[in-house]
């Protein structure tokens, strides 16, 4: 027990690059070498619910009214729709929590070089299946959303 304990406590006090582990890595793949929006189709095998029933939603949207903005009109992931690719994978930092089959990777980045509006903090939440990370949410600690929870259609309608 003692050589975990020691360990748990070292990881502690290294700094978040070396934390990175399968869980920032399946974050990491959404960022660099270039962005992906996570909503597109084929990236939907990453992903698992709740998340994913948004998906669901923003692609029913798409197809009711291909000439309408649909649900998911920015990149979840950046928080953003405009971005500075070189800036944001120069600055991207990834962070890891596991407990178990679950695990919180936050990302922190900056858009572009210059403004503190630039800056972003998304926290990806994951679940383990089938022994590799989905990804269940994504939130934003800048703008305080999470994509979950975001509306998709009106019941008022």
């Amino acid at each position: 027990m003692r050589p975990i304990v020691l360990a748990a406590a070292m990881s502690i006090a290294l700094p978040a690059a070396a934390l990175a582990g399968q869980a920032s890595n399946a974050v990491k793949f959404f960022y660099v070498p270039s962005v992906k929006f996570e909503a597109d189709a084929k990236y939907r095998d990453r992903f698992t619910e709740p998340v994913t029933k948004l998906f669901e939603l923003n692609d029913k949207a798409q197809k009711e009214k291909p000439d309408e903005v649909s649900c998911i009109d920015f990149d979840p992931g950046l928080d953003a729709q405009d971005f500075d690719q070189k800036t944001l994978s120069k600055t991207l930092k990834l962070a890891e929590t596991v407990h178990g089959d679950t695990a919180e990777v936050t990302a922190s980045f900056n858009l572009f070089p210059e403004g503190d509006d630039s800056k972003r903090e998304m926290v990806w939440s994951l679940k383990k299946m089938d022994g590799k990370w989905k990804i269940a949410d994504i939130i934003s600690k800048t703008s305080d959303w999470t994509l979950s929870a975001l509306g998709c259609g009106s019941s008022a309608e």
